[in-house]
Parts: structure tokens; C-alpha cells; sequence
């Protein structure tokens, strides 16, 4: 198994460090291959052929191709877990599980890469109040998804964890989380951040990616 998977990606990336803490929490073996995305690594003819989409993370097992963290954190449990509370099988706490899922994919990670990717590309360092208020918005749903759990989908760690958390936390690199506001919300990291090797697979890149987009971003007043 060692020598079969392969994880393409960048640090920086919260997609990237998410499919990282699956791997972690699998105690999967594997290559990590870095790329330099802002020098366009992922847009060169080789990463190309095996992800035409040109994203980070892709994933290489032996000869499978997957990319989008959602999709490699769910193919990685289901084939090499050996329970399956990570991403449940009950179709009921999979559609949970699922949806926070989607949830990140389609609006709390676009809520940080919609900043994100214009100061990468054209340097854009003023942040309109609309795309502040989203991640307000993103903040507050994550808020009422936790209740009274300690995790996103109730009292047992998942892979939505993994993708959220990744995100959620990186979202600090445009808009401090308020405690005050969102305590359930500050718990669940704090809680996240005690994972094993937490550091080595998330808060590096994220301190990373912080330190690169907060001090030149200017938040609309």
C-alpha cells in the first residue's frame, strides 16, 4: 500500500489539508507530492494529463485518479477504513454527513475562495462587505449545524469534519472568528486541533495561508 498513493498538493491549500487528516486518521502511508500553484505547477502537461481540471488535491492510487476533497476523503474511507464512522453507511447518517459536505464545497469554501482567488490572480486586496457577509453567514451555519454536538453531525468525528474544519479555520485569514458569536463554532476547532499530528496536517499550511492573505487584505468597511 505504500507505494500505491499519492497525494498531489499545496500547504497552503484547506482541500488539500483536509484529504490530508483523512489520510491521517486512516493511518494511510503516502507520497506527498508538493506543488507551487501561484508558479503554476498544476497547470503544466504532466499534472494535466492526470487532472484536466488543474486542481489541488488530486489523488494517485495505484492508477486511480481522483480529485476534489470531498470525493477522495469519501473514496478513501469507504475502500481502506476498517469501521465506517468517518463516512457512515447508514444512509441516514450518510445523507449528514453528505451534506455538510456540500455545504463546504458549494458555500463555505467558496465564501473564502471567492477572496482568495482574485488577490492571487489580479491582486485584489479589498474585500467587498457582501463577500464578508458570507463568511459571517458561513460562520452562523456551521454554528446552528453544531447545536449542542461536538462534531457536525453529532457526537462522532467524520470526514465532514476534516473538509469544514479545514476550511472553517482557514477562513481567519479575512475574518477573525468571534468567539462571543460563535463559541460553538471556537470549541469545534479547539476540539479539531487536538487531533494527532493536528499541526503537522493542518496547522502549518494554515498558519501558512494566513500569514500570506491577512496582513494585505482590506475588509470594506
Amino acid at each position: 500500500m505504500t507505494d500505491k498513493i499519492v497525494l498531489y498538493g499545496m500547504d497552503i491549500s484547506p482541500p488539500v489539508r483536509a484529504c490530508k487528516m483523512t489520510l491521517r486518521a486512516l493511518n494511510l502511508d503516502y507520497e506527498y507530492r508538493e506543488l507551487d500553484l501561484l508558479a503554476g505547477d498544476h497547470c503544466k502537461d504532466e499534472f494535466l494529463k492526470k487532472n484536466p481540471q488543474h486542481t489541488v488535491p488530486l489523488l494517485e492510487d495505484n492508477g486511480a485518479l481522483i480529485w476534489d476533497s470531498h470525493a477522495i476523503a469519501c473514496y478513501l474511507v469507504d475502500k481502506y477504513a476498517k469501521s465506517d464512522e468517518l463516512y457512515p453507511r447508514d444512509l441516514v447518517l450518510r445523507a449528514q454527513v453528505d451534506q455538510r459536505l456540500y455545504f463546504d464545497a458549494s458555500i463555505l469554501f467558496m465564501s473564502l475562495r471567492n477572496v482568495s482567488i482574485p488577490y492571487f490572480i489580479r491582486q485584489v486586496s479589498l474585500v467587498p462587505k457582501e463577500k464578508v457577509d458570507n463568511i459571517k453567514d458561513a460562520y452562523g451555519h456551521l454554528e446552528n449545524f453544531l447545536g449542542h454536538n461536538p462534531y457536525l453531525t453529532g457526537s462522532q468525528l467524520t470526514i465532514a469534519d476534516f473538509c469544514c474544519g479545514a476550511t472553517a479555520s482557514s477562513l481567519a485569514a479575512v475574518l477573525d472568528l468571534d468567539e462571543e458569536r460563535y463559541p460553538k463554532v471556537a470549541a469545534w476547532l479547539q476540539r479539531l486541533a487536538k487531533l494527532p499530528h493536528y499541526e503537522e496536517d493542518n496547522l502549518r499550511g494554515l498558519n501558512k495561508y494566513i500569514n500570506l492573505l491577512k496582513p494585505v487584505l482590506k475588509l470594506e468597511q
